[in-house]
């Protein structure tokens, strides 16, 4: 079917566009300290780096000194986790074509998802998309050396599912994905329908995909002659 052992996914703009809920629970942070709320559009451009980036980029864009925003910040953190916990995508909505896509590679290989989300909220997050169960495993960044560009996620993933890196297909929206996918020596995908692909370069050796469907279609004619 193709030349992989197995193929890993990010998650937020790639599996889902969860950019409204990451919003909510971001203002819900930020109304817990009575701070300034920001709009979808400011928001959608901060996703990708995990919340403690996220919530350090809303923090830095508010009128506020060092010592202010340290104490603040983990009143933000505690609140925007239980806003994602209690509406994990209430706002926003599995990709067209991801359960699909699913559906057809899990029979085949085994999945994965990695994210720079911690694992239990992206637990929590896959659960109530109703993909949970089409992977073997959900590797997170409970910490910020895990974060991608890191390879850490990738090769944890590659561990637990037996697998080399090498053999590993990384799916994912943004040059976080790719490089993270390049340091672990893995191919990576870059999906046209996220947050973050208009900033990969060109020259960034990776496919490049307009649809799930497409995907699909690519992974198919791998095993073509």
């Amino acid at each position: 079917m193709m030349n992989f052992d197995a193929i890993a996914f990010d998650l937020d703009g790639t599996l889902v566009d969860s950019a409204p809920d990451i919003a909510h629970a971001l203002n819900a942070g930020l109304d817990e300290v009575r701070l300034q709320r920001f709009d979808l559009a400011r928001v959608r451009g901060w996703i990708g780096d995990g919340p403690d980036a996220l919530i350090a980029r809303a923090m830095n864009a508010q009128d506020l000194d060092a010592v202010s925003t340290a104490l603040l910040t983990p009143r933000v953190r505690a609140a925007f986790d239980r806003a994602t916990l209690a509406a994990p995508l209430q706002h926003g909505q599995v990709y067209d074509g991801i359960a699909e896509l699913l559906a057809q590679l899990k029979p085949h290989r085994p999945l994965a998802v990695v994210t720079n989300k911690p694992t239990r909220l992206a637990r929590a997050v896959l659960e109530a998309a109703g993909l949970l169960d089409c992977f073997a495993t959900v590797h997170g960044a409970d910490t910020k050396a895990q974060r991608k560009p890191s390879p850490l996620l990738l090769e944890n993933a590659a561990d637990q599912l037996g697998v080399s890196t090498g053999r590993l297909l990384m799916v994912g929206d943004s040059i976080l994905d790719l490089r993270a996918a390049h340091a672990a020596g893995a191919q990576a995908a870059l999906v046209q329908w996220g947050y973050g692909h208009l900033t990969v370069p060109e020259t960034l050796d990776a496919w490049r995909v307009a649809t799930p469907a497409q995907l699909a279609a690519r992974l198919h004619l791998q095993s073509a002659p």
